[in-house]
């Protein structure tokens, strides 16, 4: 396989809007091959939002790639919006996706926040999934939400630090409170400052090794409002319950063909998780990436994932 498995760069050949709802209308596009196999990607974050590079993890000629952006996330508006954001709109917005593009079944492919999105939707739509692809395994569970705010520290340091003193030292001992106050002030002297900082502290602890294009593409005004307000706003205010939600249900997706991708130092959604999800789940393949963190960028996350979506052509 070449050093960059990736597939080359192409255009999409549709895009579009569909409002879900009287406040939310979400951006999509459609690329690859028209009369192809379907197949969905759900980015991370929530509010990372979507790019032409996610079309690259699917063979053009095989597939039909379906990319859009959440709710508040990317094109969708309105840009970070919190009001009817939530898990299970983001699960149903899939859905109405789907009808709205005629699809019957596609493959489903997600990442990070994508990952626990994917599986949020395959439990309540299995016959909708032709297969999984998971990356970065997040459950949404208390102690991995704690472990973003506080547990990083241990490998990063220096980013966290950063992190933590962009705040006064009297609101530093409840992280989420001081950026959640700040991130939802509606001026934008406050909130841009915040969310980039909060941007800034995952992209730089995302990759195994330092990558300054990363962390710098990570402070674009509009990607940073959007990634940090709505992380902020899921991490406080859209619990899951029960919050083992997922584990619990992973009977309904027990005979879905899937692969779980996992970088072994990966410590936004540590291993341990993806972990978890295996023991759970023992019919699912899993990969544990030797060399490789938490981002789809990683060389070895990219091959992984296009090894899987390249297994997965056989099924339609």
């Amino acid at each position: 396989m070449p050093r960059d498995p990736l597939f080359p760069s192409l255009e999409a050949y549709r895009t579009g809007t569909l409002t879900v709802d009287p406040l939310h209308t979400l951006y999509f596009e459609e690329s690859g091959n028209p009369q192809g196999t379907p197949v969905v990607f759900l980015h991370g974050g929530p509010g990372a939002g979507a790019s032409p590079l996610h079309r690259r993890f699917f063979d053009p000629q095989h597939y039909r790639i379906i990319i859009f952006d959440q709710r508040g996330a990317g094109r969708s508006r309105p840009l970070g919006e919190i009001r009817g954001n939530t898990p299970d709109d983001l699960v149903a917005d899939i859905e109405t996706l789907r009808a709205h593009l005629e699809i019957d079944r596609w493959h489903v492919f997600g990442g990070s926040w994508g990952s626990t999105l994917g599986l949020l939707y395959a439990q309540a739509h299995p016959e909708r999934c032709i297969s999984l692809v998971l990356r970065g395994i997040f459950l949404m569970r208390s102690h991995e939400l704690n472990w973003f705010l506080y547990g990083i520290k241990n490998f990063f340091p220096e980013a966290w630090r950063r992190f933590a003193e962009f705040l006064p030292e009297a609101e530093r001992g409840d992280l989420m409170e001081g950026y959640h106050r700040r991130l939802m002030d509606p001026d934008p002297a406050i909130h841009l400052p915040a969310a980039k900082s909060w941007s800034a502290y995952e992209a730089a602890c995302s990759t195994l090794m330092p990558n300054a294009h990363h962390v710098a593409s990570a402070g674009a005004d509009g990607h940073a409002l959007s990634i940090a307000r709505l992380e902020a706003h899921f991490m406080r205010n859209t619990k899951l319950e029960p919050e083992t939600r997922i584990l619990d249900n992973v009977d309904r997706i027990r005979s879905i063909p899937a692969v779980i991708v996992q970088g072994r130092y990966d410590v936004i959604c540590p291993p341990a998780t993806a972990m978890d999800l295996h023991a759970a789940w023992p019919e699912a393949g899993f990969v544990m990436v030797s060399d490789a963190g938490h981002s789809a960028i990683e060389p070895g996350i990219r091959r992984a994932l296009i090894e899987a979506t390249q297994k997965f052509r056989r099924l339609r």
